[in-house]
């Protein structure tokens, strides 16, 4: 059975030091992920995290966390890559508003 809770990824904020300071606990980690970190959270909890700077990543054993550990690194992919992670329609439409801003 899967769990269909809504997952939210996010930079990291200061606020997020003590989550970050337990999951890297419970991850038996040396330290948090280093800055600039993203964070994979469900219910406002954050469950998973990676480094942005050196893919260091820390996710709570207690929880399954596997599929949020998949996410973070997708979207850490899409970052690094910029517009061209981009594919598709969506690809389509974004130059299809640029061009119509350019000549509108």
């Amino acid at each position: 059975m899967s769990d269909a809770r809504p997952v939210t990824l996010r930079c990291a904020d200061p606020a997020d030091g003590p989550a970050l300071e337990r999951i890297a606990q419970l991850d038996s980690a040396p330290a948090p992920p280093r800055a600039p970190v993203l964070v994979a959270e469900i219910d406002g909890r954050v469950l998973a995290a990676i480094s942005l700077a050196d893919d260091g990543l820390v996710a709570d054993p207690f929880h399954p966390t596997a599929t949020l550990v998949e996410l973070l690194r997708a979207r850490e992919r899409q970052l690094r890559l910029g517009p061209r992670a981009v594919r598709g329609p969506r690809r389509r439409a974004w130059g299809l508003r640029r061009r119509a801003a350019a000549t509108g």
